[in-house]
This record gives C-alpha cells, structure tokens and sequence, in this order.
C-alpha cells in the first residue's frame, strides 16, 4: 500500500534542538525526559497524561476490537456493513477519536491472511486497540513485514497452510487498518461476549490468531 500521503500528526518536531540533543538513547528514559521538560515549561499536566495512557492501556486496550471483531463473526450483516464503511460502523459503537478518525477493516479468509505495518511511523487504530506495542513500532518490524511477512509471521508463531497468499497492509495517518481473523471452529452457538474473549490483539494485526476455544 503506497504511503504518499503519510501526513503524520504525531511526527516529531525540533523545535528545541538543544534538548533533544540531550535526551537519552533509551525510548523508556528519552519518554520521561520529555515529560520532565513539558512539565516543567508548565505545558503538560501529569495527572491528565497518566488519565490518557490509563485510558488507551487499561479501559481500552484491545477489548473495543475484540468487540467489533466478535460482532462480526456473530452477525453476517454487521460484518457485511463492517467492511464497507468501518468507519462508519464502529463510530456508530462509539469507538471513535483521534488515531481513529479513518478505519478499514480487512478480513482473512482460508485464501488470504492480512497483517498490518506502519512502515513509516506507528499509525495504529489506538481507539480499537489501545497503545500500539513495542515491537509493532520498531525499526526491525516496520521494514521487515513489508520484505519478508512470512518469516515475521513465523517467528510470531503464525505458520499458514501452503497456499495461504500474506497481504500486508500499510497504515497511513489518513488510513488505519484492523484485521478481521477467522472465526475458531467449534464456537458455534457462542455469544459476543464469549467470542469476544477469543481475539487476541496480535490477531487483529494479523501477527497472531485468535485463541482456540477450549
């Protein structure tokens, strides 16, 4: 998928070369420096930053998707309506803000398996699935599900059946994608709530499968 207009609202900016020079090498420690600099200059507010990460890593994480995936496996029409207009749809569910304003959905099949990259930043649908994971924004990861997805995949513990075509999917800020895995066999019958329990994050990236039902 071409990145052509990548316009990231959460591209980094120098507007204080001298104390980026000075931030440590380490993501973990270069995030709490910057926090100790924005507070200090008075234009962050610490309670307010930990409400926001509590909200996308604990009340959201990925159990929005884990939802709407669910309620597709349960409802032909609403997967049906899911992937014409996922924006739509899941805005309807009240899943909807910023790192969310554009969402496609993209549904494996027994002939198809889907997986998404950001190959420029970390474009995540962060209402669906919270805070993007470490991995899903490293250097490594980005060029390398574009190059080889199958090896990626394989090291995930993802192995399809020969035969399976991988496409791999390129978020933009103007468009995020959300994998649609198969429904497990063997949970006919089964309610959203217990289907839901079943989608994984990784499965809704496309580098992991949902849980089998026991």
């Amino acid at each position: 998928m071409p990145h052509d207009h990548h316009d990231h609202d959460h591209d980094h900016h120098h507007d204080d070369g001298h104390a980026h020079a000075h931030l440590p090498p380490d993501p973990a420690l270069r995030v709490k420096a910057l926090e100790s600099i924005l507070t200090a200059r008075g234009l962050v507010d610490p309670a307010a930053l930990d409400a926001i990460i509590d909200t996308y890593e604990n009340r959201i994480g990925p159990q929005n998707g884990a939802k709407v995936v669910a309620r597709a496996w349960a409802d032909p029409g609403f997967r049906t309506a899911l992937l014409e207009d996922a924006t739509a749809v899941v805005a309807g569910m009240g899943f909807y803000g910023r790192q969310g304003e554009h969402v496609t959905v993209v549904a494996n099949s027994a002939g198809t398996h889907n997986m998404v990259v950001c190959t420029l930043c970390s474009c995540y649908p962060w209402p669906l699935l919270g805070i993007p994971p470490a991995w899903y924004k490293s250097d490594a990861y980005r060029a390398r599900a574009v190059r080889e997805p199958r090896r990626v995949l394989a090291e995930f513990g993802v192995t399809l059946p020969e035969g399976t075509a991988v496409r791999v999917w390129d978020s933009t800020a103007e468009m995020r994608y959300l994998v649609l895995p198969e429904r497990p066999a063997g949970t006919e019958g089964w309610d959203e709530d217990r289907l839901a329990a079943l989608v994984t994050r990784d499965s809704m990236i496309g580098t992991g499968l949902p849980t089998a039902p026991a």
